[in-house]
């Protein structure tokens, strides 16, 4: 049993990542904080964990010393502490965005200023368990993932693994969770409901994840657009090959890459309604569902992906990192298969 406390614990990624440490059979959830909600219950902001939890907000100068820190704070802010975190516990995961890459440059690039901490990036391991399993074992310092990351290098890494990609062209449909609890114009009701906006046609800082994970080499594209949805993520890919290939030549290459993992579900039917994957299916859940389609030529294929934004692409990726990190079964507390309809 491990003490883990939760800094930045008002938000959605702090509110899920609550839910699934309390339910967690090798966790008790030491404290978790806010700046502005100090002294308040945790269910005043995360209804659904009433008469679950008692814990209550404290105020991050008053964290005492853990086993764990999950760190759900605003891009940039972690940077900045970092020292000081570090100081509290021998194990973090940061959940934003600030010990993701593999370089000051690249993040200076992609977030448009320098790195608070560059001496730091080389310390944290990238928390994609199906990319990183065994350099997460054992590790003292792991990063987050983004949840648009996460769906395209999952649905196209086998691909990419193999060589048989020559470019790829995405479309990705997010819900307003992905914009976090902070509201905006773009957030106003209504303004977002019934919405179809992209907001971001080219350059998503996401793709800086894609590229360190699946290379440089292949040229990979995608525009990302909001819809009238909460939690989830949909991707679709089109992918153009270098070769002609058969429909059992995918499924041995998915089937392959895939292999043993627990999270990750091929779903490619020929009829009924879920013969491809849909974000609500794994809402609330920890697996990525992928699932294709072959066009006539045989060169093109449509490759498709959904995720929770809040699960698999923040929270649930955390846990499971933090259960390879300790040597937990690697599915514990993430068992929810969701709920449908």
């Amino acid at each position: 049993m491990i003490r883990a406390s939760i800094v930045g614990g008002s938000g959605y990624t702090g509110g899920e990542l609550l839910r699934l440490l309390h339910f967690h059979s090798q966790v008790e959830v030491a404290q978790i904080t806010s700046r502005e909600l100090g002294g308040r219950y945790v269910h005043s902001v995360h209804p659904n964990m009433r008469g679950v939890s008692r814990l209550k907000f404290i105020h991050p100068d008053a964290l005492n010393a853990c086993d764990l820190l999950f760190l759900a704070l605003p891009h940039g802010t972690a940077a900045r502490s970092i020292e000081r975190y570090a100081g509290l516990a021998p194990k973090l995961i940061d959940l934003s965005a600030d010990f993701r890459l593999d370089s000051a440059a690249a993040y200076e690039r992609w977030y448009g200023e320098a790195h608070p901490a560059p001496d730091w990036l080389e310390r944290f391991v990238y928390g994609l368990p199906e990319a990183n399993r065994e350099r997460l074992r054992g590790a003292d310092f792991v990063s987050g993932v983004g949840c648009n990351a996460t769906a395209v290098n999952l649905a196209l890494s086998p691909l990419a693994r193999a060589g048989l990609m020559q470019r790829a062209v995405i479309e990705i449909k997010v819900g307003s969770s992905e914009g976090g609890n902070k509201s905006n114009a773009g957030s106003h009701h209504p303004v977002r409901s019934g919405a179809v906006r992209t907001y971001k046609a080219t350059g998503h800082r996401h793709l800086a994840e894609v590229q360190m994970i699946l290379g440089c080499e292949i040229p990979i594209h995608f525009a990302v657009t909001a819809i009238e949805m909460v939690r989830g993520v949909h991707l679709l890919a089109h992918c153009y090959l270098k070769e002609s290939v058969a429909e059992r030549d995918i499924w041995r290459l998915y089937r392959g890459g895939y292999r043993g993992e627990p999270f990750v579900r091929l779903v490619s039917g020929k009829v009924g309604l879920h013969r491809l994957p849909e974000p609500r299916v794994v809402a609330g859940t920890n697996y990525c569902d992928i699932g294709f389609e072959l066009d006539e030529d045989g060169a093109h294929l449509v490759v498709v992906a959904a995720l929770d934004n809040l699960g698999k692409g923040a929270a649930g990726s955390a846990v499971q990192a933090m259960n390879l990190m300790f040597d937990f079964d690697e599915t514990t507390g993430l068992e929810f298969p969701g709920v449908y309809p």
